[in-house]
């Protein structure tokens, strides 16, 4: 039990303290009575349930991160890496081989004791608040699918980095930030046309006025838009959304069909307004940039110290190698990954408000607002998160900051 040992000990402790902490404030703003500033988006009724999903989840998360926790101490008080790593030094002398072994048994095991909590989130909570629709038969269907895609594709990826590592030595961080990039960048055009329909059916937007109007909109703000698709995603959940994705001639909107159901065109238009706000304002390219810097800042770190035998021996094993260093460092680079986060969430944010305002602006912010509450009210969202929890972990401004900067935006007109 080194010093690093201590330190990676002392750095799980604190996320854990602080997580459950920032959990904790969140709770000191629950209340049976519906407070006076989500008057008119919820009512009563509506409002002591949303109440009731936020406190069961919340319960939930405090369980399963708690046995996470002790789970991942157990390892490192009981060597278990150190273990899974002599295992697979048994099957092979090769260290890429031995490293997708090592890797391939942490993900199979971690899926497999995660199937019984997913179960109960998905159909114990989410059928009791009415969002579950989805059947056993597909939910193990799409386990078995996803599985197979992080065996192929992440494990593809993986075998890949390990390879540059061993033969490239200190230049590594360089030829494996140019494959995550690449990765990346063909993800983000691709993802939507190669792997959503491997989970859920796309098909084109069928001609009419909701059509009609979102060709309107973008012809009116010089937007080219050729692809608009509907997503079934009625077939899990009852749930709302709507997205952007792809670059440049692969870039296509998605709506799901809980979206159209629940929504009237003018405010199906303002929310797609929003989107294509993203896109103008050149915020996908920008996140993902930004997403490649902090991969490449994060190997360049990761090369500089996987080598170091104080990393391996925290572990418990004595030679330095690629998969246990890995491991090491990533729980190392946490408060560095956390410190990135809320950066990155605070760009967010205020992304989401230039995004509100180009919609309010080229289209209508009412509406826009009157949409904003459907979804929330759909969703069950969080209308009073803590400030110090929104600070650290929301991508999105909560939807009262929303409302009042939208109104804002209103009366400056």
């Amino acid at each position: 039990m080194t010093t690093v040992f201590w330190i990676i000990i002392f750095i799980l402790v604190l996320d854990f303290a602080l997580e459950r902490y920032l959990e904790y404030l969140n709770t000191t703003r629950w209340s049976d009575q519906l407070p006076e500033e989500v008057k008119g988006i919820y009512d009563e009724k509506k409002y002591r349930r949303q109440q009731e999903y936020s406190k069961t989840n919340h319960r939930f998360s405090r369980l399963t991160s708690l046995l996470s926790f002790l789970l991942i101490l157990l390892m490192l008080f009981g060597h278990g890496f150190a273990l899974v790593h002599k295992a697979a030094l048994h099957i092979t002398g090769n260290p890429t081989m031995v490293a997708l072994i090592f890797f391939g048994v942490l993900f199979l095991t971690a899926e497999l004791l995660s199937i019984p909590f997913g179960l109960y989130q998905t159909f114990i909570i989410e059928e009791r608040f009415g969002f579950n629709k989805i059947t056993g038969p597909v939910y193990m269907f799409d386990k078995i699918k996803g599985l197979i895609l992080g065996v192929f594709v992440g494990g593809g990826l993986l075998a890949l980095i390990i390879f540059i590592y061993y033969r490239t030595g200190p230049d590594f961080w360089l030829y494996a930030w140019l494959v995550i990039g690449v990765f990346s960048v063909f993800m983000a055009m691709f993802y939507s046309t190669l792997i959503v329909p491997l989970f859920n059916k796309q098909t084109p937007l069928e001609e009419g006025e909701l059509k009609e109007a979102i060709n309107n909109f973008a012809s009116k703000v010089g937007f080219k838009l050729e692809n608009i698709y509907v997503i079934d995603g009625s077939k899990r959940s009852t749930k709302a959304n709507a997205y952007f994705a792809g670059l440049g001639h692969k870039k296509r909107i998605v709506l799901y069909d809980t979206l159209i159901k629940d929504m009237e065109v003018d405010e199906l238009v303002a929310v797609l307004a929003h989107e294509i706000g993203h896109y103008k304002k050149k915020h996908i390219i920008l996140s993902l940039v930004l997403g490649i810097l902090q991969i490449g800042f994060m190997l360049y770190l990761f090369s500089a110290f996987v080598g170091s035998p104080a990393l391996s021996q925290a572990l418990g094993v004595s030679k330095p190698n690629f998969h246990i260093g890995a491991v090491a460092f990533g729980i190392l680079y946490t408060p560095i990954s956390t410190l990135i986060g809320i950066g990155m969430n605070l760009l967010s944010r205020r992304n989401e408000f230039a995004a509100d305002a180009f919609a309010a602006k080229h289209y209508d912010g009412e509406v826009l607002a009157t949409a904003l509450k459907k979804l929330s009210v759909k969703n069950l969202s969080n209308l009073r998160p803590h400030p110090a929890y929104v600070f650290v972990h929301y991508s999105h401004p909560p939807l009262l900051q929303r409302l009042e900067a939208l109104r804002k935006l209103s009366r400056l007109k």
